[in-house]
């Protein structure tokens, strides 16, 4: 039995028997009871696929991400699918490598299997917007990027001001009498741009150097710690050290702790995200909170609002907020 026999023993419409299933408050109680009965006599389970015929919906959404092990990209990717998974809604998860072709492909897969909308996690995913390729395969999709920005026709963001994140830990370092601030750039995304445009901003407002402060450096704990003996080679004077991930932060920890150097008393040290890393090491660190869940949920009522082709939708700018540990 198909949702058309459902209908007619019923005797309502096609419709009606759709926004029962979809759990829609726009029916009539009694042609409510009366459909149910109907679906629990014949024991029936509807079709994804004839449900989405029926209501022009797929209710799937797909979110591309780089590598959800990577804690930033994991929060939101979870609160994406959670809260989506709260409205009903089925969510594939993509992990692209923050490989352009890779990226492709799956949004060949996704919108070939008309996906409602796609959320690209993450500001790597800017870069790809002039290929010719992903202009033409979103171009009747809906997209939101969750901290990035694609010059797409009904494409929004949800930005994070990562900008101010840093600027707001170069600030609290420079009133706890810090000089000698270096900054670690240690991933090559937009987001990672921003952060360091924010650390000369506010080094040069402060009447600091900035840019003899600046170390490239690896993701992770490796990259941290390699910074910290490669500083120390160098000879520099350091008092502080402000990275743009939580994880490479907790290198640098580790690589002062090594070379015999105490944290704060010598050199202070900032992260980035509000990771669960953040809170578990030694000293407990001082980090940027990017609301990382905020992002997500806002970034699901953002994708919500397109799909159903609401009035009133915007791109959005999400405030963060420095959490003072005890490594600064």
């Amino acid at each position: 039995m198909n949702i058309y026999d459902i209908a007619k023993e019923a005797g309502v419409s096609i419709s009606t028997v759709s926004r029962v299933l979809n759990k829609k408050e726009n029916v009539n109680e009694e042609t409510r009871l009366k459909v149910e009965e109907v679906l629990k006599r014949y024991d029936y389970v509807p079709s994804g696929i004839a449900r989405g015929m029926v209501s022009k919906s797929m209710k799937t959404v797909a979110v591309l991400t780089v590598d959800v092990r990577v804690p930033q990209y994991a929060r939101i990717a979870y609160t994406i699918e959670r809260e989506f998974s709260k409205r009903g809604y089925n969510v594939q998860l993509c992990n692209t490598g923050g490989d352009l072709e890779e990226a492709v492909q799956y949004l060949d897969i996704v919108t070939g299997k008309q996906v409602d909308g796609v959320v690209l996690v993450g500001s790597i995913f800017n870069r790809i917007g002039p290929d010719e390729r992903v202009a033409s395969l979103l171009k009747h999709t809906p997209v939101v990027v969750a901290n990035g920005q694609l010059d797409l026709p009904n494409c929004y963001s949800v930005l994070v001001d990562d900008q101010l994140g840093i600027s707001l830990a170069v600030e609290h370092l420079y009133k706890k009498g810090h000089r000698e601030i270096f900054y670690l750039k240690d991933m090559d995304t937009d987001s990672a741009q921003r952060k360091q445009a924010g650390f000369l901003e506010t080094m040069k407002r402060l009447g600091l150097d900035g840019k003899a402060h600046i170390r490239e450096t690896m993701f992770g704990l490796q990259g941290g710690v390699q910074a910290v003996e490669q500083l120390l080679d160098s000879k520099a004077k350091v008092s502080a050290i402000v990275c743009g991930e939580d994880l490479t932060a907790i290198g640098v920890l580790k690589g002062l702790k090594r070379a015999g150097i105490r944290v704060p008393e010598e050199v202070a040290v900032t992260g980035f995200n509000r990771s669960e890393y953040a809170q578990v090491c030694e000293p407990e660190l001082t980090t940027v909170d990017n609301k990382a869940e905020l992002v997500g949920r806002l970034s699901v009522q953002l994708l919500e609002t397109l799909i159903q082709k609401e009035e009133h939708y915007a791109s959005m700018v999400v405030q963060p907020e420095l959490i003072v540990g005890k490594s600064s």
